[in-house]
C-alpha cells in the first residue's frame, strides 16, 4: 500500500474517531410539531430524478447549465431550515425544469450527523432523498437526544422508511459507508475549504450560510438566462 492510502486511511481514521468520540451537537432548530414522518409524505424517486455518480448523490439533469453542490450535516438546524424553506422552491423552479443539477455532500458536524448520513446512503439512491427529508424533518426528535434515544429515534424513522432494524444495526457497522461520508466531508474541506454548514458551491463559487429561496434565486437567473 503507497504512502498517500496510508495517509488518507490515517486522515479518515482520525476524523471518525473526533466525530464518533463525541463532539457535541450544535443546539438544534425546531421543526414545526406535526410534520409528517416519511411515510405519511412520500416522495416520488422519477420525480427527483435522483441517481448516484460515485460517492455524489444528485438530482437533475446532468446536461443543466448549472451545478449547485449543497455541503450539509443533519444535525445543523440552519441546513434544516433550508431544506425545509428555500429547497423545495429551488426543486420546483430550476432543478425539475432541467435548469440545476443539484448534489447533496455530507459534512456531518458530529456522531450523530455522521450516522444520519450512513443510513440514508444505506436506504439506496431512489429513497436517500426522503431519508434526508425525514430526517431533517424531525430534526428535534433525534439530534437533541443523548445516544441511545437518538439511537431508537433514527431506527424508528428508518423503519417507517422501509429499512429494517438488522438492516439498520448492519449499516451502522459498515465502515466503507462510513468512509463514504467522511471522505465526502474531507473533500469539501480540500477542494472548497468548507467549515461551515450549510456552504452551497454553485457553479464553482462557493455561498455560506443558508440562502433564502429569494437570495438562491437572484444568484441563479443570470447563469440560466432569465432575466
Amino acid at each position: 500500500m503507497n504512502r498517500n492510502i496510508l495517509l488518507g486511511l490515517a486522515v479518515l481514521g482520525s476524523l471518525a474517531g473526533a466525530l464518533i468520540g463525541g463532539l457535541p451537537a450544535a443546539a438544534q432548530g425546531a421543526p414545526k410539531a406535526g410534520e409528517p414522518l416519511l411515510a405519511q409524505s412520500p416522495i416520488d424517486p422519477k420525480a427527483l430524478a435522483a441517481r448516484r455518480e460515485g460517492d455524489d448523490m444528485v438530482m437533475g439533469l446532468a446536461s443543466a447549465p448549472v451545478t449547485v453542490i449543497e455541503y450539509a450535516s443533519l444535525t445543523c438546524p440552519h441546513c434544516a431550515n433550508f431544506h425545509a424553506s428555500a429547497f423545495p422552491d429551488l426543486k420546483a423552479s430550476y432543478i425539475d425544469k432541467g435548469l440545476v443539477r443539484y448534489i447533496y455532500r455530507d459534512f456531518p458536524l458530529d456522531r450523530l450527523a455522521l450516522q444520519g448520513s450512513m443510513i440514508a446512503r444505506c436506504a439506496g439512491p431512489e429513497r436517500y432523498f426522503g431519508f434526508l427529508d425525514a430526517f431533517y424533518k424531525q430534526q428535534r426528535s433525534w439530534a437533541l437526544a443523548d445516544q441511545s434515544q437518538a439511537n431508537a429515534a433514527m431506527k424508528r424513522l428508518a423503519k417507517i422508511g422501509g429499512m429494517p432494524e438488522d438492516a439498520f444495526d448492519a449499516c451502522l457497522k459498515n465502515q466503507d459507508v462510513q468512509n463514504e461520508v467522511l471522505t465526502q466531508r474531507l473533500r469539501g474541506e480540500r477542494e472548497f475549504e468548507v467549515g461551515s454548514t450549510p456552504t452551497l458551491i454553485i457553479n464553482g463559487q462557493k455561498h455560506r450560510g443558508a440562502a433564502t429561496f429569494e437570495e438562491l434565486d437572484k444568484v441563479l437567473k443570470p447563469l440560466v438566462g432569465r432575466s
